[in-house]
């Protein structure tokens, strides 16, 4: 049996790194939006798994552990290779249906590597429940180092590195309890994956979409690739070619040519780019660009300011910093929350950009940093604070684009960090219908309104240029001379006003003229304390501020007016599968095969119809010791009735509800604390798994009614959790990354300890009512866990994640009543 826990420790390891390489993969070849398929592809895999030993017992057989971890392995390897000749792209999807079949090809691709695996643990569950505590144990274990080792392997090479990885781990598990055939075959497996790495790496270079922007600016004449580099949750490529032309908004009115500039592309798709700051007179187009407006009021042209201060939040290409030096500003702050993105501009393109990051340039989000700038007593206040989010991209760890950059608590901490008559500058193109633009004047009021502000449209102003806009926000009124200077540069650069305190209605829509004076219209009912209510209730898409407990910036879809959405946007459904509308699909589709996943087996003469009232049949179990297998006595089984199922179910099901509303509920909340969506993933996932295993160990000492009863403390230290996690959040601001992350380690590990005690006594207490209902009971824990992922990201949309916590304690709590219920003679 020590070889079979160590088996299954490299086997779940081996599954964890290929399903969060997956996550990258589906970024890469596609979008951050598929990305949250992976979880749910998955867990549907695992939980086919328990239904396919339901119906089929005789697969239920420990003697063929190495070949499913070897099956597991070459899956997983093949798998990869052959999705990467699937021709499957989103764009396509507007005029080419048979797209459907080409995205259901990837989930049934991927979801095999996690079938084997699941086949493996829940034989091993079923052959020897008695010793489930250690078999979960081996489970959780593995999980929990896959999570941290999978880390570090994209933080140095691609995600088709951490899939060769998950396949050798698969690999080594076969080679530990296969017979002498099967380890030959598995060496020739671990062979071929050295010669892919070291001969022919190209044939599992990731081949991106040819519709993505990268590959689209690839195809122009003398364009050139120059470089790719990666990190744990993206993928930056360099490139020089004329599609490269990054200038925001730049006014009609400038006729000369940009510098040379050098495009950076994010995961082959979000475009930006580094611009030539050595000829000083070509950055004269800085002037013609919207985004300049505050330095423009701000700047030493203006005001012969020589200690201006200035914070750029998310400067991605520079060209922001850039702009503060070319206006005079002396002290130039830089925030990015891509380490990547500093360390490409450092390494590659330094003295190409000017030395813009050589100094006072921090990684990690602006309003953690001035958060813990001000709790180390060193805070600084700035003339100037800058988000342009022209370049921005949101992190999407389950393809849901949280982001906690533009909440109302975010804003509160740009305000905190400015000057009295300082300046928050805000600037992001125009994407009909407009959306963005009035999210971010409805916190922008929100905020105000909430710091006392006694009438916010005399803080703003904003003006629009034909594909950008800037709103700036000043922390007191706008004064008669500020005005004078934003009417003078609009008109000089030729952009339409929006908004200025006392504009009027024939001062809009001039130069770049639209059917109607739109977005006037839409910053006035905003902006006016008795409309902005009904308006933003009335409005096609949800544009209300968002806070950090349903951070989900930019989701903006209304169910209910998903007809007149469609009908707006040209009766296309690609407009949803760009923005990210896929989750209810998903939900809805992931439901109907889990609930053919669990109720096959109770209609089918092979599965659990055959368990009838009275006694159940005898199974005979097998184990693999010093590599033969020997059988053992026949066990000796309770009576089992159908009146058994209802609380096997609800058991089950609750657990695994529960463990995943957690789980995912407790990564998203940690993006705010860690900064970074894969040390979120890696320090919350390690944590709880590791934990866990220990848990479930502790739980073989533990009588099954006392076990129940620790559902019930557990239930109670998640909605503590719950409560106290925005303090934590907020205590370990200041401290760096490596300090953050073990602090969050060490505050998840009394809740991971209990959350790991429940399925393995589930599985103890089957053990003894009947063997064979154990793979149903899998099944439906990996169902519901299917499920929950998908729950998660939408309740967490209407109700925030502090309620879908509460509702992870509410799943215990059922399941301890369950519980009680089983374990009632």
């Amino acid at each position: 049996m020590r070889r079979v826990y160590f088996t299954i420790f490299l086997v779940s390891a081996g599954v964890l790194i290929f399903e969060i390489s997956l996550t990258r993969l589906f970024s890469i070849y596609l979008s951050h939006h598929f990305a949250f398929m992976v979880v749910s592809i998955a867990m549907l895999g695992i939980g086919a798994a328990g239904t396919a030993i339901s119906l089929y017992p005789r697969i239920k057989n420990v003697s063929n552990i190495p070949v499913y971890a070897l099956f597991c392995g070459i899956s997983i390897i093949l798998g990869y290779v052959a999705s990467n000749y699937i021709s499957f792209d989103p764009v396509k999807l507007s005029w080419d249906r048979t797209q459907v079949f080409a995205i259901a090809l990837y989930c049934l691709l991927f979801s095999i590597p996690f079938f084997f695996a699941g086949v493996l643990i829940a034989t091993v569950f079923s052959e020897q429940s008695k010793k489930s505590e250690r078999i979960y144990c081996s489970d959780l274990l593995g999980a929990g180092a896959g999570s941290l080792a999978v880390l570090g392997i994209l933080n140095i090479s691609g995600p088709e590195y951490a899939v060769l990885t998950a396949s050798t781990a698969c690999f080594c598990a076969s080679l530990l309890t296969g017979t002498k055939k099967i380890r030959y075959l598995v060496s020739l497996c671990i062979a071929l994956n050295v010669v892919f790495i070291i001969i022919h790496p190209a044939f599992l270079h990731v081949r991106l979409s040819p519709y993505k922007n990268l590959s689209l600016a690839l195809k122009y004449p003398g364009a050139s690739h120059l470089n790719t580099y990666y990190n744990s949750f993206s993928r930056i490529d360099t490139l020089q070619s004329p599609a490269v032309r990054f200038a925001p908004g730049l006014s009609l009115n400038y006729l000369k040519p940009l510098p040379e500039q050098i495009g950076i592309a994010i995961d082959g798709n979000d475009m930006n780019a580094v611009t030539y700051a050595q000829d000083k007179d070509a950055l004269t187009f800085l002037e013609f660009l919207p985004s300049s407006l505050a330095y423009e009021i701000k700047g030493e042209k203006s005001t012969k300011m020589s200690t201006g201060s200035v914070l750029i939040i998310e400067p991605k290409g520079g060209m922001q910093v850039l702009t503060a030096h070319y206006y005079g500003f002396k002290h130039i702050h830089k925030v990015e929350s891509n380490p990547l993105f500093v360390h490409v501009v450092r390494t590659e393109l330094d003295e190409f950009s000017g030395t813009i990051y050589r100094d006072t340039t921090w990684t990690g989000f602006g309003r953690s940093w001035l958060r813990g700038s001000r709790q180390s007593h060193v805070s600084q206040f700035y003339d100037v604070i800058d988000l342009p989010m022209t370049g921005t991209s949101v992190s999407s760890v389950f393809g849901a684009s949280e982001d906690y950059r533009f909440t109302v608590e975010a804003f509160k901490e740009y305000i905190s960090g400015l000057k009295r008559d300082g300046f928050i500058s805000i600037s992001l193109y125009l994407i009909p219908p407009p959306r963005t633009e009035f999210r971010i004047l409805a916190t922008i009021v929100h905020v105000l309104k909430e710091l006392g502000a006694q009438n916010p449209s005399q803080h703003i102003a904003a003006l629009r240029s034909w594909d950008s806009v800037t709103i700036i926000m000043k922390k007191s009124p706008l004064d008669k001379e500020e005005i004078k200077h934003i009417k003078k540069f609009s008109g000089e650069k030729r952009f339409d006003l929006v908004h200025y305190p006392g504009i009027q209605k024939e001062e809009t829509n001039i130069h770049i003229k639209m059917p109607s004076p739109v977005y006037f219209e839409a910053f006035k009912r905003i902006l006016h304390p008795e409309k902005r209510r009904p308006f933003l209730k009335n409005y096609i898409f949800n544009i209300s501020p968002v806070h950090d407990d349903n951070p989900f910036f930019n989701y903006y879809l209304k169910v209910e007016n998903i007809k007149v959405i469609y009908d707006i946007m040209g009766r296309k459904w690609q407009y949803f599968i760009i923005e990210g509308y896929l989750i209810p699909l998903i939900l809805v589709q992931v439901l109907v095969l889990s609930i053919v996943l669990m109720v096959l087996p109770l209609f089918v003469k092979k599965g659990l119809k055959t368990l009838k009232r009275g006694t159940a049949p005898y199974v005979k179990t097998e184990v693999v010791q010093s590599g033969q297998d020997r059988p053992v006595p026949r066990l000796s089984l309770k009576k089992t009735t159908v009146s058994k199922l209802p609380p096997i179910f609800m058991y089950f099901a609750m657990i695994g509800l529960g463990f995943m509303f957690v789980e995912i509920s407790l990564i998203q909340k940690s993006i705010l604390s860690l900064e970074n969506p894969a040390y979120a993933v890696a320090a919350v996932l390690t944590s709880i798994l590791i934990s866990s295993g220990i848990g479930s160990l502790f739980s073989g000492r533990h009588t099954k009614r006392t076990i129940a009863y620790f559902l019930l403390v557990l239930g109670t230290l998640i909605v503590i959790y719950s409560l106290i996690f925005p303090v934590v959040s907020n205590i370990i601001a200041p401290h760096s990354a490596p300090i953050k992350i073990s602090m969050v380690f060490i505050a998840l590990i009394p809740l991971g300890f209990f959350m790991g005690m429940p399925f393995p006594t589930g599985m103890k207490v089957l053990g003894q009512i009947n063997e064979r209902l154990i793979p149903w009971a899998w099944a439906i824990n990996g169902c519901f866990s299917v499920l929950a992922p998908v729950l998660t990201i939408m309740l967490a949309m209407t109700i925030g994640f502090k309620t879908v916590l509460w509702l992870g304690a509410l799943s215990y709590v059922m399941a301890f009543f369950a519980l009680r219920r089983l374990l009632k003679e």
